[in-house]
């Protein structure tokens, strides 16, 4: 799931405002901190990936730890926050190739027609199996890592070890708002590694799959980004570093290209960037149905949702309904005359980060929860390191609720107030499921199950790739509520 971080849609996209805005010269240290703290959080929660399987992943993992109540509000925060990603995606997939074509081609085109064609071929892939989904997505990630590992020893060749300022260790000069702003910055270029977990129902052996590809993808994406991040500096200059992004934003990344790679690396790296934003889009759009193909399996949403593709064996009604939300929501923006990015995409990024980080702080805490009274804990796995993650994790959620305008960089009321959606979304998803509990108490009895570990039968497999197993073959978690 390193692909679902977007690598290089990350150092393009981000890294410039966390340069202005946040941490500057020592924006490398954030992603080693942000890192550092999610690595305590893999931790944990490839430990629960070993008695917990399930495509709700995250919120099935807080029934297991918390109770079946906070696992309803946090599925529904989890739908808010995946589709606010989904959305601030295909918005600035539209807004970037818009502009890239015009620049480089003179051809220009409303940003919708682009975005459309985005969410039309997410939607395709979503609506097929996770094998042909993970292939493209391999494919895009091995391109990204490769042409900024390109531009980090163009760089590094041509400063030496000027490419790794000194001054980029230090933090002493940065205001308590720059360090908010910079660890958030780093917090938002991790999302998507979490998703490892959602496709634990589709593999073989979850048990070993989950805990490496969450520790892969983490440590993996925490060394990229920091050491391009300090490369970056280096090539800057550290003094520099603050005003050159604020002049160049999202130009920063191909003029630096083209000075120390030349204008074909830049131009190869135009095209993959636009690449990464499909990337992690697709990736965004598999974890929204993979939600709600849980939640429509244990009827909390309409059973339908929980039907898997016939032949396909993939969440398909799901990923039909997240492929409506985007038409949906992208096109009133676009019927509206708004602005695919500064309106759309920033309002949908800084939405679906803070969601995405209070599910982890929420995760954190389930895990403690879930081992604290079992004989298989461990002082460290199930104990001290989601600890420090939860620790880590309710700084960031404070940090970015109290620099939300900021991170917003608009002064609507409206869409600074958007963090409020949260406390609502989980009151409301609370007394669902205490209505659940009255009214449906054998819907409120399955909440959170769990699928069996278990090779995939024969029969549950088309063409090598596992079906997703229906609701009767869903267990209880281990940890009673």
């Amino acid at each position: 799931m390193i692909a679902a971080s977007a690598p290089l849609a990350a150092m393009i996209g981000v890294l410039p405002l966390s340069f202005a805005l946040g941490g500057g010269a020592a924006t490398p240290v954030m992603y080693v901190v942000a890192g550092v703290i999610l690595l305590c959080f893999a931790v944990g929660y490839a430990t629960m990936s070993r008695h917990v399987t399930s495509s709700g992943a995250l919120y099935a993992y807080i029934r297991a730890g918390l109770g079946r109540r906070p696992a309803v509000a946090a599925a529904l925060i989890a739908l808010l926050s995946y589709n606010a990603l989904a959305v601030m995606l295909v918005g600035a997939f539209g807004y970037f190739t818009r502009l890239i074509l015009q620049i480089g081609f003179d051809f220009t085109a409303p940003w919708a027609v682009y975005a459309g064609i985005a969410i039309a071929v997410v939607g395709v892939l979503g609506y097929r199996n996770i094998d042909i989904s993970a292939k493209v997505l391999g494919l895009l990630m091995a391109a990204e890592l490769l042409i900024l590992l390109v531009f980090d020893l163009c760089v590094v060749g041509n400063k030496g070890v000027q490419a790794f300022p000194l001054a980029s260790l230090d933090v002493s000069t940065l205001s308590q708002g720059a360090i908010g702003l910079g660890l958030m910055f780093a917090f938002s270029s991790f999302l998507g590694f979490e998703a490892t977990a959602v496709y634990g129902e589709e593999t073989r052996d979850p048990q070993r799959t989950v805990p490496v590809a969450t520790y892969t993808a983490v440590a993996v994406v925490a060394v990229f980004y920091g050491l391009t991040s300090w490369i970056s500096v280096g090539a800057i200059g550290p003094n520099r570093v603050r005003s050159a992004a604020e002049q160049e934003l999202g130009n920063l990344f191909f003029t630096m290209a083209e000075q120390y790679a030349g204008k074909t690396v830049s131009d190869v790296m135009t095209l993959f960037f636009l690449t990464s934003l499909l990337a992690s889009l697709l990736a965004a759009h598999n974890s929204v149905n993979r939600y709600m193909f849980a939640l429509g399996r244990e009827r909390i949403l309409p059973s339908r949702f929980g039907s898997p593709h016939p032949k396909q064996g993939s969440p398909a009604r799901a990923s039909l309904v997240q492929t409506v939300i985007n038409i949906v929501v992208v096109g009133g923006f676009a019927v509206a005359g708004l602005d695919p990015y500064l309106t759309l995409s920033v309002s949908m990024s800084a939405l679906g980060t803070l969601g995405a980080v209070l599910l982890q702080a929420a995760a954190a805490a389930a895990v403690l929860g879930f081992f604290r009274n079992r004989p298989d804990r461990h002082w460290w796995k199930t104990g001290v390191a989601p600890l420090l993650a939860l620790l880590g994790l309710a700084t960031a959620v404070v940090l970015i609720v109290a620099n939300y305008a900021e991170l917003t960089g608009v002064h609507s009321v409206v869409i600074n107030s958007l963090p409020w959606l949260f406390p609502v979304v989980a009151v409301v998803g609370w007394l669902y499921a205490l209505w659940l509990r009255r009214e449906r108490p054998e819907v409120y009895a399955g909440i959170g199950r769990s699928v069996p570990r278990r090779p995939p039968e024969p029969a549950d497999i088309t063409d090598g790739t596992p079906r997703f197993p229906s609701a009767a073959s869903a267990s209880e978690p281990t940890r009673p509520e």
